[in-house]
């Protein structure tokens, strides 16, 4: 996936590990990004995963909170690779993918805006697991794990 020509530099939305104050912030977002807000992505659920969590994509459902993440534009093309090669999905629709990145609108938090962002969900495999037997962040925000159990 990370072939995606520079002219689509969308943000991301980032739900877990790759949030401020989290690990992987630091590895592969500092010093790379031109602004972070709070936003939340609609018709999602969240799943606690083995030291990262999973959005799964549901109808109707609640929302997951996050932040939008824009890139420096002459960074952006090498985040894109190293976003999909740390998120396990280095080739579109492969049964051994963790997660897919699709384009989907998330909500400014601030202003209530839409914004178009790639996303990383729950590759289906995956996700069919979780909703068979994962276990859910109640509260849509993985900083909110340790406290927030349905």
């Amino acid at each position: 996936m990370s072939s995606v020509p520079s002219r689509f530099q969308l943000p991301f939305f980032v739900y877990g590990t790759l949030r401020p104050g989290e690990p992987n912030h630091d590895l592969f977002l500092r010093g790379r990004t031109r602004a972070e807000e709070p936003g939340r992505l609609a018709g999602a659920v969240l799943y606690d995963g083995p030291g990262y969590p999973y959005a799964v994509e549901e109808p109707g459902g609640p929302e997951v909170r996050g932040e939008l993440v824009t890139a420096r534009p002459e960074t952006y093309d090498e985040l894109l690779g190293t976003l999909d090669r740390l998120e396990e999905c280095e080739t579109p629709g492969d049964p051994r993918n963790l997660y897919e990145r699709v384009a989907r609108d998330v909500v400014r938090t601030a202003d209530g805006s839409a914004v178009r962002a790639w996303v990383y969900l729950a590759a289906p495999p995956v996700a069919a697991r979780l909703r068979a037997g994962g276990r859910r962040i109640g509260s849509g925000d993985w900083l909110t794990r340790r406290t927030s159990r349905p």
